[in-house]
């Protein structure tokens, strides 16, 4: 792993669970056990009813691209190298939705609508980030 110059998540004890399964190449998310939401990015309570009372959830890994945007600016200098690069904003199987890149494809085939799955980066030795491909036929 060459140096990594983009930032990177803060692991808190709240979240650590989501980061400790994605260096393990696993998609997890939380659930309220008090009302049954499943929820990202995961936090000390549950986003839909407040409770704390969660558990963590192994997810499916698969969603749809709701919406993107492709960025040609600028905004941090770790994504020089990357520009344009694509943002997304992902609908998962099991209903939460997360923001992420969809990486392994150029910004022109990305669609509304189109099949993703999870995948792995191991940016540094504590992190890995999950992000996107496009599920192709």
């Amino acid at each position: 792993m060459a140096d990594y110059t983009k930032p990177l998540p803060v692991i808190e004890p709240w979240n650590e669970p989501y980061w400790r399964a994605a260096q393990r190449h696993e998609f997890v998310a939380q659930k309220c056990r008090a009302c049954g939401y499943i929820h990202l990015p995961p936090g000390p309570a549950c986003t839909n009813c407040l409770s704390d009372d969660q558990d963590w959830v192994a997810l499916s890994g698969k969603g749809t691209i709701n919406s993107y945007g492709v960025y040609h600016q600028l905004w941090h200098p770790g994504f020089k190298d990357d520009l344009p690069y694509n943002v997304a904003l992902i609908e998962l199987a099991e209903g939460p939705q997360i923001i992420s890149q969809v990486t392994g494809c150029t910004n022109e085939e990305l669609t509304c609508g189109a099949a993703v799955e999870v995948s792995f980066e191991d940016v540094t030795p504590e992190v890995t980030l999950p992000k996107f491909r496009l599920v192709r036929p």
